[in-house]
């Protein structure tokens, strides 16, 4: 009797079939008090939710357009404080569902097998798969300790070996680890190369942008993402960008669908940036709330890490994986860090409002008893 073959269906590619999938604990997070995905804690501008709310049925039954869009990004970069001291032309600007649909598009535009991506350990989880996709190598160098310093020389010296892709989280997540924009575009100057892409959806609570003197024509191999996810509260809908010279928008734009971008995320994407004040005061309350909770901390002697982004690294004295159930049975999500390197047994903590930043730190010390490590 012939052997009985097990019914998988045809395989995948071999880098597939190597792939694990990348995944996040994203289920019963609703009614939570969410410090676990450096969301905005409170949602976006309620004049998003009115546009949202007068889109016409018949809108919903046809595709989305675009137009208009990518000239309400330029005129909301150039009025900003630090403005752009080269105006951006719609060729520049990529529209993409979430940043991470951008992040796979690079890569699968400009990586292929034996190709290697240059990034920094720890970083975003999301780079390293979408590399293994296309059978890339994937050099990633550990930040300087102590104090998770951008390792500078030693990023120099492997875009000596001409890398295909350098990924930048600026400021790192979840470090909070930063770059100063002129050191970036010298990265860039120096590895002509190489594609420098800069990841920013954290920036705007530390003021580290490449964009405001960029120069996409001097610099072609170079690409700012940004995001309205973490700031106007966009996450839920995903819409991304991706902004750099036009033959590279235009490459990375070649490989996504004609319509991957859905029409309620482009209103309330206009919404949003219309309603600029709105997400600065957001991130002002945000930034006064990591102030206040750094401040507890170090006065009551935990260890933590704080430096750039909407979000820090707490080290309990009680295993970490305690620590994270007791929170989520009290109501509120944290991020383990277990596992990772470097930032092992620690817990990453987005930053809200003040006032919910006192209810966690309340319900912290009473599970936790915060001290620093033995």
């Amino acid at each position: 009797m012939a052997r009985q073959q097990r019914q998988e269906g045809p395989a995948a590619r071999l880098d597939v079939e190597r792939l694990k999938a990348y995944s996040a604990p994203l289920e019963g997070r609703r009614g939570l008090l969410r410090l676990d995905f450096n969301e905005n804690t409170v949602g976006p501008s309620p004049k998003v939710l009115e546009a949202i709310r007068a889109i016409p049925a018949d809108h919903i039954a046809i595709y989305p357009e675009y137009d208009g869009l990518r000239e309400a990004l330029m005129a909301n970069l150039a009025a900003s404080s630090s403005g752009l001291c080269v105006p951006l032309t719609v060729d520049q600007i990529g529209l993409f569902n979430g940043v991470d649909a951008a992040i796979h598009a690079v890569i699968h535009a400009y990586g292929a097998s034996g190709d290697t991506l240059l990034t920094t350990s720890p970083t975003f989880g999301y780079y390293a798969p979408c590399a293994a996709m296309q059978g890339m190598t994937i050099e990633a160098i550990p930040h300087g300790m102590p104090g998770f310093v951008f390792p500078l020389d030693a990023i120099r010296s492997a875009l000596g070996r001409k890398p295909r892709i350098l990924m930048l989280c600026n400021p790192n997540n979840p470090t909070g680890t930063r770059l100063e924009a002129g050191q970036v575009l010298a990265l860039a100057a120096a590895a002509p190369d190489t594609l420098v892409v800069v990841d920013e959806l954290y920036e705007a609570f530390t003021g580290d942008s490449v964009l405001p003197s960029a120069d996409f024509a001097a610099t072609p191999n170079l690409l700012v993402l940004r995001s309205l996810a973490k700031t106007a509260g966009l996450a839920g809908l995903r819409i991304g960008f991706a902004i750099g010279h036009a033959a590279v928008v235009d490459r990375v734009s070649r490989v996504t669908g004609p319509y991957d971008v859905n029409s309620v995320a482009v209103t309330a994407a206009f919404a949003a940036l219309r309603d600029q004040p709105y997400t600065d005061a957001y991130v002002a309350e945000v930034t006064r709330a990591r102030d206040w909770i750094v401040s507890e901390l170090t006065r009551s002697g935990v260890s933590f890490h704080a430096a750039g982004g909407n979000y820090l690294l707490i080290w309990p004295q009680r295993a970490v994986a305690e620590v994270e159930a007791e929170l989520r049975a009290a109501g509120i999500l944290v991020r383990s860090m277990a596992g990772k390197p470097q930032i092992d047994g620690s817990l990453r903590v987005s930053i809200g409002t003040t006032e919910q930043m006192q209810h966690f730190w309340e319900v912290y010390v009473s599970l936790a008893a915060p001290g620093p490590r033995p």
